[in-house]
């Protein structure tokens, strides 16, 4: 089949046919349209907070990850990395894979990919999650003002003064805290990458890019 120019919506395409594949769907759409659109690496995050966050660093640096053959794979949780690296890797499509993952989940992500044939060298390691990552390296009183921007301020005044969650240190309870809703770290992934200084960009996402 013959290439076709890489876009937006043919990487939600592939997207959503790897996603029915990884369920148990067919293949076969996955491996047409990843042909078709050239793809050679295949970025496995565990879900769409993180793609979010790449997706608005991709943005920033003026990035086109599809037209460079790169696909952004949000797996649905950590424990889908087996069955996705799979699909994608060595013995699937044969794409290179890398990723993120977060440490507590570091060696369950090496043992998968070694099944797979493929290395876990490109998948660099959050200490504990992309957004703890966001956080840290905007620091807790830039992520407040965001907060208040974004117009969750009572949401998070309310959050805070729950005994749940006073006296913790502020870097945890803005973490809790982007969890507690549906949607919330998705949005939040894309706000605070939007906010980050170009030279303080976490380790693990720049180290991302860089590979790309």
């Amino acid at each position: 089949m013959a290439q076709t120019r890489p876009s937006p919506a043919g990487t939600v395409a592939l997207r959503d046919a790897v996603a029915d594949w990884a369920s148990g769907g067919p293949g076969g759409p996955a491996r047409e349209l990843a042909v078709e659109h050239g793809v050679r690496t295949a970025v496995l995050l565990e879900g769409r907070s993180d793609l979010a966050a790449v997706e608005a660093l991709a943005a920033r640096r003026g990035r086109d990850l599809a037209a460079e053959g790169v696909c952004v794979v949000p797996m649905g949780g950590a424990m889908s990395v087996g069955r996705y690296a799979g699909l994608l890797g060595p013995p699937g499509l044969g794409l290179r894979l890398t990723g993120l993952c977060d440490e507590r989940e570091r060696g369950y992500y090496e043992r998968a990919l070694t099944r797979a044939g493929a290395p876990s060298d490109p998948f660099f390691v959050c200490v504990a999650d992309l957004e703890d990552e966001l956080i840290r390296a905007l620091g807790p009183a830039r992520v407040e003002d965001i907060i208040r921007t974004a117009g969750d301020l009572r949401a998070w005044t309310t959050f805070q003064s729950q005994p749940a969650h006073r006296g913790r240190p502020p870097e945890q309870q803005l973490r809790r805290f982007l969890g507690t809703k549906k949607g919330r770290k998705i949005r939040y992934g894309r706000l605070l990458v939007d906010a980050l200084h170009p030279d303080h960009t976490p380790s693990p996402l720049n180290d991302l890019f860089t590979t790309l």
